[in-house]
């Protein structure tokens, strides 16, 4: 249940800055914060839904190296405060080792939140997972249409400068920011988050959340779709009467 936790900040935090498709005049050549900022409270305005496919890789160093995988897609929604959120895992490959081939298999599971409420669905072994989220609910707002002003509310924010990443199809000039909440107990579980933004279209391509104790989560988003329709049966999952729920 707290790796579920952990994936619910990560997939909102790493959609932190994919508020939607913003039309606003083409960043200057020198950026800084105040700019990032206010590119975001333009493009908070025209944000409703997202969708996009997703991978977590979840390194540890200390003591000794291990790498988790999980593959999936995940798809947002957001109507003014309220928000829906579904990660549907479709994949996953644990112990990957330095340099050795990545052996992946099918593991459905699906994770969602609304009203409130997180709940993880593990298929093979049909039970459900439910955790109360309402004490974080402000900070998982933030990864859903977020403006520039509740970024800064929720998080002391600095800009380390341009960097180019690749995203597999091309390379994008991203600008890199480096988050850590104001919330003390959100810094436990995340004391630093760093994430790459293209301020051409508003979006996260890359971020890395400090776990602590040598524990990293690095999330990697494509094929990302802004705006798309969706309806409440993207944010559900079917169980059946021998389903176990577990709080």
């Amino acid at each position: 249940m707290r790796l579920g936790i952990k994936i619910v900040f990560a997939a909102s935090i790493a959609l932190i800055l994919l508020p939607g498709r913003a039309a606003f005049a083409a960043p200057p050549d020198k950026m800084d914060l105040k700019e990032v900022l206010r590119q975001l409270d333009d493009a908070a305005a025209k944000f409703h839904s997202t969708s996009a496919d997703v991978e977590f890789d979840t390194v540890q160093t200390d003591p000794i190296y291990n790498k988790d995988i999980d593959k999936g897609a995940v798809d947002y929604k957001r109507n003014g405060k309220a928000f829906q959120m579904a990660v549907h895992f479709r994949e996953e490959a644990l112990g990957v080792e330095k340099d050795k081939p990545v052996k992946f298999k099918s593991v459905p599971k699906e994770l969602t939140y609304s009203g409130g409420k997180a709940m993880l669905y593990e298929k093979l072994t049909n039970q459900v997972y439910v955790r109360d989220f309402t004490k974080y609910e402000s900070y998982l707002l933030l990864g859903f249409g977020a403006s520039g002003k509740e970024l800064a509310d929720k998080w002391e924010i600095k800009y380390l400068g341009p960097e180019t990443l690749t995203d597999g199809k091309a390379s994008v000039k991203t600008e890199k920011l480096e988050l850590v909440a104001k919330d003390p107990d959100v810094r436990k579980m995340f004391p630093k988050v760093t994430i790459w933004v293209d301020p051409e279209r508003a979006v996260s391509l890359k971020q890395v959340l400090d776990e602590g104790q040598g524990q990293s989560r690095t999330c990697y988003y494509s094929n990302i779709k802004l705006n798309p329709t969706l309806s409440d049966s993207d944010f559900t999952f079917k169980t059946d009467s021998q389903t176990q729920y577990v709080k």
